[in-house]
């Protein structure tokens, strides 16, 4: 098993702005402009939080995002969309309840991906950095304070973004 984050953050390193919205994404370039198809390729699992699905609840088809994987969704309500699984326990237990053949993908949410990395379970952050300064928003890091290191595998350009990819040590 391998815990993945993969995701884009600013310049000033948030996810998504005060409102969780990704306007300022989705107005910098596209997801065919860098490595996701790939990447999305070699996943089993999706994690994400109950506001980065909402951003999902917008596409006409929300399935049609990760057609191919199992994909879940932290929340105490029940969700009414196919091809989501609500989940109620810690992301931790989740990821390790999955199992050992599977590839897991931390989509997004802050949420989810601090008490994955305080408990050393994230193999590989890819992390693209968009060009763009929010001055304020939601952002990637917020575990607690602790020094977590990893071993930088490399850098690549793809469009306007950069790409870090980094792994454990």
């Amino acid at each position: 098993m391998s815990v993945y984050f993969y995701g884009c953050v600013t310049l000033d390193g948030y996810l998504a702005a005060r409102d969780h919205t990704l306007d300022w994404l989705y107005q910098t370039g596209a997801a065919a402009e860098t490595g996701y198809e790939d990447f999305y390729s070699r996943m089993d699992v999706t994690l994400m939080g109950r506001r980065t699905f909402r951003e999902l609840e917008k596409l006409e088809d929300p399935a049609s995002a990760y057609p191919t994987t199992e994909n879940y969704v932290f929340t105490h309500r029940p969700l009414e969309q196919r091809g989501f699984l609500a989940v109620c326990q810690s992301p931790e237990s989740l990821v390790e309840a999955l199992g050992p053949e599977k590839n897991i993908w931390v989509v997004g949410g802050n949420t989810i991906l601090a008490p994955l990395l305080e408990r050393d379970l994230v193999d590989q952050l890819i992390i693209q950095i968009a060009p763009v300064l929010l001055g304020d928003g939601i952002p990637l890091f917020t575990q607690k304070e602790a020094l977590r290191r990893f071993r930088l595998e490399s850098i690549r350009k793809w469009g306007p973004f950069a790409e870090l990819i980094c792994g454990r040590p």
